[in-house]
């Protein structure tokens, strides 16, 4: 059984940074592509950024380009965020996502990604 569980979340000024982090089981964590994606009150899930398996690539949303960062360890088998410069826009739940299909993180699908986490609270304050 698949689990992803984030970590991370929390209260931050708008400027300010804060790094999520995701701890996966279940599956070989080196096999997939690993992600986040978001969702802000009253609006669509929206894709945030991704990694391939072997960290040779990565793909952002062009809402936090220069501002988040992507990379994962796979000998913990953890994915992390970096989210710096952080704006009250950046307000949402945050999921941490697995798939083996690298194309639909270049792409910014979100809707046919196989594993999800519970997703974790970030809130930006003005």
């Amino acid at each position: 059984q698949v689990q992803l569980v984030e970590s991370g979340g929390g209260l931050v000024q708008a400027g300010g940074s804060l790094r999520l982090s995701c701890a996966a089981s279940g599956r070989t964590f080196s096999n997939y592509a690993m992600g986040w994606v978001r969702q802000a009150p009253g609006k669509e899930r929206e894709f945030v950024a991704g990694v391939s398996w072997n960290s040779g690539s990565t793909s952002y949303a062009d809402s936090v380009k220069g501002r988040f960062t992507i990379y994962r360890g796979n000998a913990q088998n953890t994915v992390y965020l970096q989210m710096n410069s952080m704006k009250p826009e950046d307000t949402a739940v945050y999921y941490c996502v697995m798939d083996v299909r690298w194309g639909l993180f270049v792409i910014g699908e979100v809707n046919g990604l196989d594993y999800w986490g519970k997703g974790t609270l970030v809130t930006v304050s003005s």
